[in-house]
């Protein structure tokens, strides 16, 4: 390690203050930093000494995605060689597929968003943050397995210049970056996001292809050949990292027992979906409105939205009792945009990317209101106090 450390030593000496290449010292201090913690500490003002930085929070967060990763290059795999009879359907064989597959997306995403962040710091002359090695690995799981990589790093240069780098860089943006990048996908390529085949790799070269998403197929009035431990263990069709609920789990454990991902937001944020669906339940005048709600949790994104991409500290509440209101709302706005709006029955992304924009407002009523209670309770201790 120590040479490690001596030969990065040595390639920073040009980049030092007043060297030639002063100017791009951000990007190679950018590899010094992902390797090591870095080796200064604050002079000014009041700090915390701590273990947890923001590099540390990021790598918990990527292990956290890690389990929901491996399924989700696994199923692609699976989903593929289901279509194909006589196909050799060994984990290696359905593993390897899908990795081919979804290796370079992930590639794309990072080579494309840190060159991005890395053009903006030479810029401004700020250091490059950690918090693109979240980002990253969220866009492509958030894909369809089969999206022209194209598309993609187009995708992905919106969320970070729009999303991120527009307001700031990394801790001002209002917007979760990755679902940015999958809001601007839908919208800008409409086809290559929402169908039959998209959710399948290589489906135009498969005759017969059954690879349309559960909420697809229930928008159109069509019957669920699922069961709900097909949907809770992810054997399904849909967005790579998205269709097994328990490995999203396994994550949701790991960010609550690390203390980077909030219980309060997963928890109101899956009560708020399930009241909503029992209600709809009761109504039952629709196949989506009949969807039971229990099988409304473990199908489509709402389990790795609300496990990854609500509890995002940057773009969530911040109190206590805010982050339980965010995510009733995310909750039911999930289920009623999934209810009612038939051309897009996957609702948890417009949800989350609404309930950004009013996470600020939610924190002020909610400062306020305790502001309010304790003048109260002060100017009736003042009043016991006189008499």
């Amino acid at each position: 390690m120590k040479f490690l450390r001596d030969k990065i030593d040595q390639i920073k000496k040009p980049f030092e203050k007043g060297q030639k290449f002063e100017k791009f010292a951000p990007a190679i201090n950018a590899l010094d930093t992902f390797l090591y913690v870095p080796n200064h500490t604050t002079k000014h003002g009041a700090h915390i000494r701590d273990a947890v930085d923001l590099k540390r929070t990021m790598i918990t967060v990527v292990l956290a995605l890690i389990p929901a990763l491996i399924f989700g290059i696994y199923n692609a795999g699976y989903q593929h060689f289901i279509q194909i009879e006589g196909s050799d359907m060994s984990f290696a064989n359905l593993f390897f597929h899908g990795l081919w597959k979804v290796l370079p997306m992930i590639i794309v995403s990072y080579a494309v968003g840190l060159g991005i962040e890395f053009a903006f710091a030479i810029f401004r002359g700020h250091e490059v943050n950690e918090g693109y090695l979240v980002s990253g690995l969220l866009i492509p799981m958030v894909m369809p397995v089969d999206l022209p990589l194209w598309m993609l790093a187009i995708s992905v240069a919106f969320a970070v210049v729009i999303g991120k780098e527009a307001f700031g860089g990394t801790g001002m943006n209002i917007f979760n970056p990755a679902l940015l990048a999958r809001a601007f996908a839908f919208f800008a390529y409409p086809t290559f996001m929402s169908g039959d085949k998209i959710w399948v790799s290589d489906a135009t070269t498969i005759d017969g292809v059954s690879g349309e998403t559960i909420l697809g197929s229930l928008a159109q009035g069509k019957e669920v050949a699922y069961s709900t431990m097909d949907m809770f263990l992810g054997f399904i069709p849909g967005s790579i990292g998205e269709t097994s609920v328990l490995a999203i789990l396994i994550g949701a454990f790991i960010l609550i027992a690390t203390g980077v991902g909030s219980w309060k937001i997963m928890v109101s944020g899956v009560i708020g979906a399930a009241l909503t669906a029992m209600m709809f339940n009761a109504v039952g005048l629709t196949a989506l409105m009949n969807f039971d709600w229990i099988n409304h949790l473990v199908v489509g994104g709402f389990a790795f939205g609300i496990v990854f991409m609500a509890t995002d500290p940057v773009s969530a509440a911040q109190t206590d009792k805010g982050k339980i209101i965010y995510g009733l709302l995310i909750g039911f706005f999930s289920i009623l945009i999934r209810v009612f709006n038939p051309a897009y029955p996957e609702g948890v992304m417009l949800a989350i990317l609404l309930m950004n924009t009013l996470a600020p407002t939610i924190d002020y009523f909610v400062v306020n209101g305790n502001i309010a209670k304790r003048k109260k309770r002060l100017a009736k201790s003042k009043q016991l106090k006189s008499a």
